[in-house]
């Protein structure tokens, strides 16, 4: 991996042990990095996950609750006090779960902890859609066509800003996030019961009624910029993702860098991230996230923490994501300039999921068999073993298999036969709908969208 920091062992450790705020595969990552930086681990777990493979590695692990993640991982007290009793000087939160919540990270900071992530004004910022989008515009990233205000409750004036915006449109939550909390609106007829239904989902969802229009955008591709910003000031990007392949706004296969996008207009995107970091006082890794549609791009989120295709964006760049996350959080100096971030080949994701190839309902259960491919650029990450039994209780991600090749042509060749390769026994899973989608001529050529992937399971449902 590059070296990307100016202190390779600082003198003075703001800590020496992480606890890890999380389960499965991304738990595991972590841990390895922490390991590999020489720094102690503490897991926790809830009852379900107590024969987790990482929990037997870590130096530490404390039983925080029952299988509920609502009484175990989402527990801030309980994890709070597993730190105290563990002796832990940061929390690592993984993506998910808490790892985007600013009270945790404020009430981590006031325990005199390290919280790896962003600093809580950052997250409540770029967490609220609404004021993300207004510091967007005013860092001079480009944004979907649309108000950066909250819409209001006359629905006179609705009706104008959707008439302004022009059909069709999108209603979002503003603290929305993993593709809940959104309608498309066609048409005008079908606005205000959109809004209700909405307005209902984001209360209950997150806490908040508040919602926000933009243009729906009839053909874009989903494309990310991964960032990393130390705390002296110093900011960079590390190349970017196209996550256009999603089913329900959940994303199924990422790959880096996006195809067909000029490298000039991209440079210029990821400048402007960069500097909406430094105006914000951004530490640590975040992803922003756009829309890309006839050459141009739209802002739509910031994701203040680790991604799960982070893996692609490692693989191209040679920078060990998870560890350059952890290094920041000691307070160490970027060394790495804007000029020195490469990207070298081409590399793919694919989610692994327990769940029917065809409902893609969860199946829960023992595997009996476990094959994973190994090879030259071929990675695996994951937690389950031969013998793990798959809860109900989480999601149902068990492991992500990622190539990387010097075209992608070959990359995509390589993921054929990794997936080939793979085989889980004892519970269903995607595998045969990752084959499947491999072998698509236009997802081949490149020639996809966000909307893609539904349109063709629909037709092979027809089929």
């Amino acid at each position: 991996m590059v070296e990307i920091f100016k202190n390779t062992t600082p003198a003075e450790k703001r800590f020496d042990t992480v606890l890890i705020a999380n389960r499965g595969e991304i738990a595991a990552r972590i841990q390895r990095a922490c390991h590999e930086l020489g720094l102690k681990t503490v897991a926790i777990c809830s009852e379900a996950d107590r024969q987790a493979s990482y929990v037997q590695t870590a130096d530490n692990f404390l039983c925080i609750g029952p299988s509920s993640a609502g009484k175990s991982y989402l527990n801030r007290d309980a994890i709070l006090l597993a730190a105290r009793l563990t002796s832990a000087g940061a929390i690592h939160p993984g993506y998910g779960f808490l790892s985007e919540n600013a009270a945790f990270s404020e009430a981590i900071e006031k325990a005199g902890l390290v919280f790896i992530g962003p600093d809580a004004s950052s997250i409540a910022t770029m967490g609220d859609k609404i004021a993300a989008k207004r510091a967007m515009i005013a860092a001079g990233v480009p944004c979907v066509p649309g108000p950066d205000t909250a819409l209001p409750d006359d629905p006179a004036a609705v009706e104008s800003i959707a008439q302004d915006i022009g059909y069709p449109v999108i209603v979002k939550a503003a603290g929305g996030g993993g593709g809940r909390g959104m309608r498309v609106v066609p048409d005008a007829a079908s606005l205000h019961e959109a809004i209700a239904t909405t307005r209902e989902e984001a209360r209950q969802a997150f806490g908040s009624p508040a919602l926000y229009m933009e243009k729906f955008l009839q053909h874009p591709r989903h494309i990310e910029i991964q960032v990393l910003c130390d705390t002296h000031g110093h900011a960079v990007w590390l190349g970017h993702r196209d996550c256009s392949m999603q089913r329900r706004h959940q994303k199924v296969v990422e790959e880096a860098p996006a195809p067909g996008i000029s490298p000039d207009v991209i440079r210029s995107v990821g400048h402007a991230c960069v500097e909406a970091c430094q105006q914000i006082g951004y530490r640590g890794v975040g992803t922003f996230e756009f829309l890309y549609e006839n050459g141009s791009f739209y802002f739509i989120e910031m994701n203040t923490r680790l991604q799960v295709e982070h893996p692609v964006t490692e693989m191209t760049s040679g920078i060990d994501i998870v560890q350059a996350q952890i290094r920041a959080a000691q307070g160490e100096e970027l060394d790495l300039r804007q000029q020195d971030v490469g990207c070298e080949g081409h590399a793919f994701e694919c989610r692994i999921n327990a769940e029917d190839p065809q409902s893609f309902l969860p199946s829960a259960g023992v595997v009996t068999g476990l094959s994973l491919p190994q090879g030259q650029g071929i990675r695996v990450d994951t937690h389950i073993h031969e013998g793990y039994r798959v809860s109900p209780y989480y999601d149902s991600l068990i492991a992500k298999l990622i190539v990387h090749a010097p075209t992608r042509s070959e990359a995509m060749a390589k993921m054929r036969g990794a997936l080939a390769e793979t085989s889980i026994d004892g519970i269903s899973t995607n595998l045969p709908f990752l084959r499947a989608l491999f072998d698509d001529d236009a997802f081949a050529r490149g020639e996809t969208d966000i909307h893609y992937l539904e349109t063709w399971l629909k037709q092979r449902r027809v089929a």
